[in-house]
């Protein structure tokens, strides 16, 4: 059953390349979708995985399973509250959607988009076409999302995992202060008692080790951590 998902704020996209779930699986075209816990289109979701229940598991058992996989998070369908330690995701419901075909991603206009336009990113708002699906195989059941397309609707506060820093981001720096710094440095004189007095046990050092057959670095040995 497809369902046409508008307005919605898309996070954790992977809509050109397909990635991997924790590093492993087969990779996939992916992204997650949130919208308010208000919003109009929860219930013909809900009505969505009633009518793929039905059609899997029939008029008797639909039911039962639904409240099951409900109650054990295994439908596509969760609550955001769950994960409130991402941004956006407290107060709001998201839907999980993947594929292992590429899907389509437009723009407003329909045209298509590639990675280099910089959108979809995590956080804009999007239009989105699902398929529902009901999974009943050796790893369990489950009901499922497929993700068919993508349309780039408006701008939205970019969350975490998206775009790149700005301009804004980092101060200016003072060039002519840094060249002050570094002109202090070079005009300033080591104390030549010091030096000669370093470089005359450096000297000793060598020497010794020359005539002992040890190394230099045995006198170091405590000092090194590994």
């Amino acid at each position: 059953m497809k369902l046409h998902l508008k307005e919605v704020r898309i996070t954790f996209p992977a809509l050109f390349t397909p990635k991997q779930v924790n590093g492993q699986g087969d990779p996939k075209y992916s992204g997650s979708f949130l919208f308010p816990k208000n919003h109009p289109q929860k219930v013909e979701i809900e009505r969505g995985f009633v009518a793929v229940a039905k059609e899997k598991w029939g008029e008797k058992k639909y039911m039962e399973v639904l409240k099951s996989l409900k109650a054990s998070d295994k439908l596509c369908l969760h609550d955001g509250d769950a994960k409130s330690d991402y941004d956006g995701y407290a107060g709001n419901y998201f839907i999980n959607a993947s594929n292992k075909v590429r899907p389509l991603v437009i723009d407003g206009n329909r045209s298509p988009l590639t990675a280099n336009d910089d959108k979809p990113y995590s956080g804009c708002y999007v239009n989105a076409i699902v398929e529902l699906w009901a999974q009943d195989n050796d790893f369990g059941k489950r009901i499922n999302a497929s993700l068919l397309g993508v349309q780039f609707v408006k701008d939205g506060e970019r969350l975490a995992g998206g775009g790149v820093a700005s301009a804004d981001d980092f101060e200016a720096i003072d060039s002519a202060a840094v060249f002050d710094e570094l002109d202090k440095l070079n005009t300033e004189t080591p104390n030549p008692g010091v030096a000669a007095g370093k470089k005359n046990d450096g000297a000793k050092a060598r020497a010794t080790a020359k005539a002992t057959g040890a190394s230099l670095f045995d006198d170091m040995a405590d000092d090194i951590p590994f």
